[in-house]
């Protein structure tokens, strides 16, 4: 915080937490992400939430629910993987349950895959930069 910020009481507006969930198949595309976002040519951050390393499945949902519950958003990463992979539509329900600002984002143009129907409702967009921004800017913290 600078010296005119706590003058004038204005803080630092903190990153936004986002949850990106996507089939293990597709986990190169969430790194691609990740590195664009730590570009300092990005428009804006966030940090990332998703779960970095396989847990034991007794202990995965119960772990998994409390970053998405610490979360202010959640990016779903669309595939033709994504609608085989449970613990991907797992992750979209509870953030339905926990009333989560939500999106899904096909990663390939021209090979998209089915939407679940736990997207139903959500808006689906094309994996671009513009749509990126609009999605993270508009969360609210």
């Amino acid at each position: 915080m600078g010296i005119f910020d706590w003058i004038f009481g204005e803080e630092p507006q903190r990153s936004r937490r986002i949850f990106i969930s996507f089939a293990i198949e597709d986990s190169i595309y969430r790194d691609y992400l990740i590195s664009q976002v730590k570009n300092k040519k990005s428009p804006f951050e966030f940090m990332d939430m998703s779960a970095k390393k396989p847990w034991r499945q007794s202990e995965w949902k119960k772990k998994c629910r409390t970053k998405i519950k610490r979360s202010d958003g959640v990016i779903v990463l669309l595939s033709k993987n994504t609608w085989h992979a449970g613990g991907a539509r797992w992750e979209i329900k509870c953030a339905r349950e926990e009333k989560k600002p939500i999106i899904g984002m096909h990663i390939r143009k021209n090979d998209k895959g089915a939407i679940p129907p736990e997207l139903k409702g959500r808006r689906v967009v094309l994996w671009s930069w513009t749509n990126l921004e609009k999605f993270v800017s508009s969360i609210k913290i």
